[in-house]
């Protein structure tokens, strides 16, 4: 009759054990690269660091991580505005007067890529 007691208070504890170390944290390998001067930078998170696949920073300082950074956040900028005005076309608002001395207005031309390569 005490046997069954004891195994069922055994396996309480090993329930209660692991799902203890279920909660606690994990460590983390600490990796060693050539981008570790960047890791505390804006962007850089846990599982990857700073992620960099082509190599544009093995063997950069810190002018050349602010100048890749600044031109990365122009281009979204550029991308963003291009998207952009391609929806507002495509809805239908064109800017007013024409486009060159010809008398060709901004509405006479078509929208999307059927403007570079014509309606036909």
């Amino acid at each position: 009759l005490n046997k069954p007691i004891i195994n069922m208070k055994l396996i309480i504890a090993a329930t209660l054990a692991a799902s203890a170390a279920a909660f606690a944290p994990a460590q983390v390998a600490q990796t060693s690269t050539a981008l570790n001067a960047f890791e505390g930078e804006v962007g850089v998170q846990a599982p990857l660091g700073l992620f960099d696949p082509l190599g544009l920073l093995d063997d950069a300082d810190q002018e050349r991580f602010d100048r890749l950074r600044y031109v990365e956040v122009k281009h979204g900028r550029i991308a963003q505005l291009a998207f952009l005005g391609n929806i507002i076309t495509r809805a239908g608002i064109h800017l007013p007067g024409n486009i060159d001395y010809a008398g060709n207005a901004f509405d006479s031309f078509p929208n999307g890529v059927a403007a570079l390569i014509g309606p036909d």
